[in-house]
């Protein structure tokens, strides 16, 4: 997962993430990584459409982004 998000930022590429927040709501975001923590992945969330941060312990998976998206 570290090795996925590492490259997306280095490359600037949009990536999918399936993510949990804090009241255990699930949801999949389409994010272009700014920059990476020890804890946490500064990106761009094209899904709300506004900058967030994710905690690294809450994303439960990593792909790469569809075609379009």
């Amino acid at each position: 997962m570290n090795q996925l998000l590492n490259r997306a930022c280095d490359n600037k590429t949009p990536i999918q993430i399936i993510y949990i927040n804090s009241q255990n709501q699930i949801s999949q975001r389409t994010i272009k990584v700014l920059a990476i923590t020890n804890t946490s992945v500064k990106a761009y969330c094209y899904t709300k459409r506004q900058f967030r941060t994710f905690k690294l312990s809450n994303i439960l998976s990593v792909g790469q982004a569809r075609r379009g998206a």
